[in-house]
């Protein structure tokens, strides 16, 4: 993406994304509308205080922590920032504020967040917000995780403008990206594979979003299917992203499954180095929290996902 000088990038946005809005629009919202979730949503069965714990865990498990809070600020207050080609986004705050953050969010809002990427007011967010992804949680662990934010000490902190040059700061150009890209959908297990690698598969692709920084992504910012878990030589910040798929030459192939548990508990590779730069984050506020059982459902799925041969390290 690096490549393509802003220009060229901006011609293929308008030409790509304004061609299908008329027609994509319309079809998009009928989705939206059918996809809609109940207004009288309400948190699943049991006490106040195990929906709550569950939803901190979930919370850990979506990497909440580590894109909702700026080095130096109050945890998910937002306001970290997130460069990109497209420009610099700023994560909202996330807190119970009423004013400045979630605090006046029904259930129904934040479901229509998490699963279709929609605003409370009715506009898209950009996909920068992991909804990709995030729309395979289950409505159940959705509500659980709003509990837990809600049962956090609210913060005012305003939210800050996203830096995005025109005119990819246009909300209304993703509709088109959405008809192109977004498949919204709960999470699928699969009936001949084990209860392990399906809620690997669930931790990975839906709540985890692994691919959202693992996956090359094309001009337009959308991940690419065939390259999914390979790597990204252009990932959050510029960083570059390793290919977490088998093949032994590019990837973690040459990992046994202790390896991978012990890098998400503790942020060390087998070569014993240590990683660096987001996915430092995402085990330093996420997955070392989580359960053994977990870490070995999401070693299993990975280590069962087709080799796929990719060197990022010789992308730039």
């Amino acid at each position: 993406m690096r490549t393509m000088r802003r220009w060229q990038r901006w011609a293929l946005l308008v030409a790509v994304l304004v061609a299908p809005l008329p027609f994509g629009a319309l079809l998009l919202s009928d989705r939206l509308i059918l996809d809609e979730p109940d207004a009288s949503a309400e948190l699943p069965v049991g006490t106040v205080e195990n929906i709550v714990t569950k939803g901190e865990y979930l919370t850990r498990a979506g990497g909440c922590f580590s894109c909702h809070t700026a080095p130096g600020g109050e945890p998910l207050a937002g306001g970290r920032a997130l460069a990109t080609p497209f420009g610099t986004f700023y994560s909202p705050n996330i807190t119970p504020d009423a004013e400045t953050g979630i605090g006046r969010w029904t259930d129904a809002q934040f479901l229509r967040a998490l699963h279709n990427g929609v605003r409370p007011d009715g506009s898209d967010y950009f996909p920068v917000f992991p909804y990709p992804s995030f729309t395979g949680i289950t409505r159940v662990d959705a509500l659980a995780i709003k509990a837990y934010l809600f049962s956090r000490p609210a913060v005012r902190h305003p939210n800050r403008a996203h830096d995005v040059a025109f005119p990819f700061s246009w909300r209304f150009l993703q509709s088109g990206w959405r008809l192109l890209f977004f498949t919204p959908g709960p999470f699928r297990s699969s009936p001949d594979r084990t209860e392990a690698y399906n809620r690997g598969a669930y931790l990975v692709t839906a709540l985890g979003h692994c691919g959202e920084c693992h996956t090359p992504r094309n001009a337009l910012g959308a991940t690419r299917p065939s390259l999914q878990l390979a790597g990204n030589s252009d990932g959050p910040d510029g960083q570059t992203v390793p290919n977490i798929t088998p093949d032994p030459a590019t990837g973690i192939g040459k990992w046994e499954k202790a390896d991978l548990i012990g890098l998400l508990k503790t942020g060390t590779t087998p070569e014993q180095t240590t990683v660096k730069g987001a996915m430092r984050e995402a085990i330093t506020d996420g997955f070392k929290y989580l359960r053994d059982d977990d870490l070995a459902a999401i070693a299993d799925y990975l280590l069962a996902q087709p080799p796929i041969v990719h060197d990022v390290t010789r992308q730039h």
